[in-house]
C-alpha cells in the first residue's frame, strides 16, 4: 500500500513532535519544510527542505508534482504571509490541510498587558520617556526600535540582528528557548527592565517571560496576532494527529 505523503511547513517545535510522532507509523512519508531564516536550526527527525516556495501557485505545484496527499500548516503563528499562502495552496492543488496552531496566550491576573496591533505600534506605546525594554520578538523586526531610539534595548534572539541596530544603548543577547521563571526573572531584574515588547506567540517554551513579568509588576506590550486562514485547525499535537487519523485511518493503523 502506498504512503501517505506529508508536507509539513515547519519552524515551530510543534512541527518537529508532529513529525517526529508521524515517522514512527509506517504509512506516512514526511517532509518538513524550514523558511531558512534560522542559521542553526534545531535538528529535524525526518528528511527536510529549506527555503521558500515562491507563493501560493508554486507550492501548489509543489504539492501537486509531489504527489503530496496532505499539507500541515504548522508555522510560527506571526508567519502570516506563509499561512496566507498554504491556505491557498491546498486550495488550488486541490489536497486536505490542516492548521496546528498553538492557542494564544491570556492575560491573566497580576499582568500588566499594553495591547498592539503591530510591532511599530508597540515601540511608540512605549512613550517619550527613556524606558529599560526587553525587546523579545526575534531579529526580523528588531529594527523598528530604531524609530524610539531613546530607549535601552535588550534584544534576544536564535541568531545576531544584523546590521547591529542604530542604537547607542542596547545589549544582545544569542539564546534559544525554552525558558524558564527564574531565570527569566533574574535576567529582566539584571537588567533592570520596565517593559517588555513581544509577540502573543503562545505555548510553554517563551512564556516564562511573560510569568516572570507578571511576578516583577513589568508591563508587557503584547502584539496581537493577525488574522488566520480559515483552514481547519487543531492546537495541539495530539488533536492534529486525531485530525489526521480520520483522514487516513489506514495510514495510521500502521506501526513502524
Amino acid at each position: 500500500m502506498a504512503k501517505i505523503r506529508v508536507l509539513i511547513l515547519g519552524g515551530t517545535s510543534e512541527a518537529r513532535a508532529l513529525a517526529q510522532m508521524l515517522s514512527k507509523k509506517a504509512g506516512f512519508d514526511i517532509l518538513l519544510s524550514l523558511a531558512g531564516r534560522t542559521e542553526k536550526p534545531s535538528i529535524q527527525p525526518v528528511p527536510i527542505r529549506t527555503g521558500g516556495f515562491g507563493g501560493a501557485e508554486s507550492l501548489a505545484s509543489f504539492l501537486r508534482d509531489g504527489g503530496f496527499d496532505l499539507l500541515v500548516d504548522a508555522t510560527h503563528p506571526f508567519a502570516a504571509r506563509i499561512s496566507a499562502n498554504a491556505f491557498a495552496a491546498a486550495r488550488l492543488s486541490g489536497i486536505a490541510a490542516l492548521a496546528l496552531r498553538r492557542p494564544e496566550w491570556i492575560e491573566r491576573p497580576g499582568d500588566r498587558w499594553t495591547a498592539s496591533r503591530n510591532i511599530p505600534l508597540a515601540i511608540a506605546a512605549l512613550g517619550p520617556a527613556a524606558r529599560r525594554v526587553f525587546l523579545a520578538i526575534g531579529r526580523q523586526e528588531a529594527h523598528c526600535a530604531e524609530a524610539a531610539a531613546h530607549h535601552f534595548y535588550l534584544v534576544r534572539s536564535v541568531d545576531p540582528v544584523t546590521p547591529p541596530l542604530n542604537i547607542a544603548n542596547v545589549e544582545y543577547i544569542l539564546d534559544r528557548g525554552p525558558f524558564d521563571v527564574d531565570g527569566e526573572a533574574a535576567l529582566l531584574a539584571s537588567h533592570r527592565i520596565d517593559a517588555i515588547v513581544a509577540k502573543n506567540s503562545g505555548g510553554w517554551a517563551t512564556y516564562a517571560k511573560i510569568e516572570a513579568a507578571r511576578h516583577l509588576g513589568i508591563e508587557v506590550f503584547m502584539i496581537a496576532r493577525a488574522p488566520a486562514p480559515a483552514m481547519r485547525a487543531v492546537e495541539t499535537v495530539e488533536e492534529a494527529l486525531g485530525a489526521i487519523g480520520h483522514l487516513f485511518p489506514p495510514a495510521m493503523e500502521r506501526g513502524v
